[in-house]
């Protein structure tokens, strides 16, 4: 084994591929192809598109499908803290030793092929998974969906969350042309839900042309809110009542619960699931990072990895709904690839103090540059740019009063970081 420990594979990974970001099917086909030699995926597989939802709709998915009693496996990127976090048995992440074992394989296996640190992991996992009994993987486009590698295994099911404009230097400038990336995951013949809203008509073409079963929000299926704490679906598939507000909050939420149920309502000759299964998941479905609440004295801290302009108009709906009763402090970081501007309008009457950071990688953004953009929007903006996230967050401190709220957005990589260092701490205040 060329090394023994993930962190020593991970780093290893990162200088192996000439570029960070290198969409294609072809290095990674050919690597599966040797490992597996075309044998037919052993699982039913449903494989998550889209902009914004992606990672909550998994969550769902996986939650309800677990209560129903079946075995899971669970692929999503990135990861907030720890690498493992991306591949998940029944609910929890793989061990190193796991991970180590499929990276040898994958390594002994690609020859002179070179893979992308992407590639590299999606591979280990549907190698994990490969070599498990289990019932049913789901599969989380980490961008676009054509040439994302995950696309190498054809998905039995496929769910399409909300489109927005993101990725635009690899996916396009459009909501059409990012649609019609998305709805790569589309197989001949095979189910589909879109969950969004106003769904591009790219992807509804390609659905055609394929013979898919497409199911779109609002016309297909129909959410009724029936009071403040239950709903019902209305559909094609049927009806389910009496089902709970999931546990994840926002408005959106519900939108995405809604395309889960619906997608597992079509698939019920395959992965039946009952009322209670459905309930007992929606309530119990969590994500860190998904506008997380977390108390922290007179102080709440809210944690959003809100990174596009959709996301940025959702979390500040939430900010809203969640009637902050003093100042917003937000610490904040952007990569450079983001449309910036435009993420940061819905944030502009709501924050109160920014603490900008950077961005690590060859994507990032300093906070110099931020600030830039920022002031352009909001000339009178009260700004302050820290060289790390932990100098932001002890500044920070120093001006929280009483009722006052820190929102931490804008990156996994700023959110993980924080939620790192809080995990750090809880640690140390447990020895």
């Amino acid at each position: 084994m060329r090394f023994t420990h993930l962190q020593d594979w991970l780093d290893w990974q990162t200088s192996l591929h000439s570029k960070n970001i290198d969409l294609g099917l072809q290095r990674s086909s050919e690597v599966w192809a040797k490992l597996f030699n075309g044998s037919r995926f052993p699982a039913f597989v449903i494989t998550v598109a889209g902009t914004n939802g992606k990672g909550s709709s998994v969550a769902m998915l996986e939650a309800i499908l677990q209560a129903a009693g079946y075995r899971t496996g669970c692929y999503t990127s990135p990861h907030l803290v720890s690498y493992n976090e991306r591949i998940r048995l029944e609910g929890k992440p793989v061990p190193d030793n796991v991970i180590c074992e499929a990276f040898d394989r994958i390594d002994k296996a690609r020859g002179e092929t070179s893979l992308s640190y992407f590639e590299f992991g999606t591979l280990a996992a549907l190698d994990i998974f490969s070599r498990t009994q289990l019932d049913a993987v789901i599969l989380e486009v980490g961008l676009g969906g054509r040439l994302d590698a995950v696309n190498i295994i054809d998905a039995d099911a496929a769910l399409i969350t909300a489109i927005d404009i993101d990725h635009r230097d690899w996916l396009g400038d459009t909501r059409e042309l990012i649609g019609a990336e998305k709805a790569g995951i589309l197989r001949r013949n095979q189910p589909a839900v879109f969950s969004g809203q106003n769904i591009p008509d790219s992807i509804v073409k390609l659905a055609n042309e394929l013979s898919v079963k497409l199911d779109i929000a609002g016309i297909d299926y129909q959410v009724i809110k029936t009071d403040d704490d239950c709903w019902a679906l209305q559909g094609t598939q049927g009806k389910r009542s009496a089902l709970p507000i999931p546990a994840m909050r926002g408005r959106y939420q519900l939108d995405n619960a809604a395309g889960v149920v619906n997608l597992l309502l079509g698939l019920r000759s395959f992965l039946p699931v009952g009322n209670e299964a459905i309930r007992r998941g929606l309530l119990a479905a969590q994500v860190e990072g998904r506008f997380q609440v977390i108390s922290d004295g007179e102080n709440p801290v809210v944690i959003d990895v809100a990174h596009n302009a959709q996301s940025m108009q959702a979390l500040a709906e939430n900010l809203q709904s969640f009637v902050l009763k003093g100042k917003l402090h937000a610490i904040i970081g952007m990569l450079r690839d983001k449309d910036i501007a435009g993420s940061l309008r819905p944030l502009i009457e709501q924050v109160d103090a920014w603490h900008i950071v950077p961005t690590p990688g060859e994507r990032g953004l300093s906070a110099k540059e931020f600030e830039q953009i920022l002031l352009e929007l909001a000339p009178s903006a009260n700004t302050q740019c820290h060289e790390t996230l932990a100098e932001a967050h002890t500044s920070v401190l120093q001006y929280l009063l009483c009722d006052d709220t820190l929102l931490v957005c804008g990156s996994f990589l700023v959110v993980g970081e924080f939620l790192a260092g809080l995990k750090d701490e809880l640690k140390r205040n447990l020895v």
